[in-house]
């Protein structure tokens, strides 16, 4: 065997070849380059690897990948991201909602809803919120609210008047009238804006009949008063009172805030309804 076939396939790996570069009039040598299979190989490799690599980076980190065909772009991105949010809030929604209607059933059968609806948002804590009282006021207020925690004439009958203009309201909150009673606009309150973080009061003695939260007015309080009166108190930030809790007026019930759809801004939306129809409240109150 001649000495070109004894060579292995290693060796004839490495055999180098000379690639030179004339120049074609005078045939002068300009350039040349010494290669072997195997630098071929791996030059070939090399080059393919780095390519893929390019290939891959442009893709993963450049707008280009949305060009791929199936690939979402980023509106698509933001809007399944912003479905998946809006399911959540939903979700949540419809639960606290047939909480809502459980709580109302359990208290029109004179029992005590077993999970109350009061999920704060507010910074500012109840607990931080100091009353001065005696000792014998608060054990009074204690006797008083456990003997008549669900009776809606726990008012006292000394006092009955017809004329609602012999009735000394208390204003719930000292701020700005910024939208007055209007009953032909659907409008069946009056909207005072005020300092952030303020108390809501009572505005008469009365039992506490819902405290909740809807979609549109937020955190929502009503209030039952003698003769046929009840105060609605809503887009509260905090409610600081439970359905069954006796008031009286002046006491700190809730957090003004802008909570619900139905707003525009931190506000209280007041409403007075006598007799199962709404009133203005600025004919009684001055705020």
């Amino acid at each position: 065997m001649s000495e070109q076939q004894k060579k292995s396939f290693a060796d004839r790996l490495r055999d180098k070849f000379r690639l030179i570069i004339f120049n074609d009039r005078t045939l002068e040598e300009v350039w040349y380059l010494r290669l072997s299979r195997l630098n071929i190989m791996v030059l070939t490799t090399s080059l393919f690897i780095l390519i893929v690599v390019g290939v891959f980076a442009l893709v993963a980190y450049t707008g280009i990948r949305q060009l791929i065909p199936g690939y979402p772009d980023g509106n698509l991105r933001r809007t399944i991201h912003m479905n998946a949010v809006r399911l959540d809030s939903l979700e949540n929604e419809i639960r606290m909602r047939d909480q809502y209607f459980h709580n109302i059933k359990s208290l029109v059968a004179g029992e005590e809803p077993p999970n109350l609806v009061n999920i704060s948002d507010s910074s500012m804590e109840p607990a931080s919120i100091t009353f001065s009282k005696s000792i014998e006021d608060s054990i009074l207020r204690m006797q008083i609210e456990q003997e008549e925690q669900y009776n809606l004439l726990v008012l006292s009958q000394q006092r009955s008047p017809t004329d609602l203009a012999g009735i000394h309201f208390f204003a719930p909150l000292r701020g700005l009238v910024t939208l007055p009673f209007n009953a032909t606009e659907n409008h069946f309150g009056t909207d005072i804006v005020a300092a952030p973080n303020e108390v809501v009061k009572a505005t008469l003695d009365g039992t506490v009949i819902m405290d909740a939260w809807t979609v549109e007015t937020g955190y929502v309080i009503h209030i039952q008063h003698e003769n046929n009166l009840i105060s609605v108190y809503k887009h509260n930030s905090e409610l600081l009172k439970k359905s069954g809790n006796v008031v009286k007026a002046g006491d700190a019930i809730a957090i003004i805030g802008n909570s619900g759809e139905l707003t525009t801004g931190p506000h209280l939306h007041f409403e007075l309804w006598h007799n199962g129809a709404p009133i203005d409240p600025q004919s009684y109150i001055v705020f």
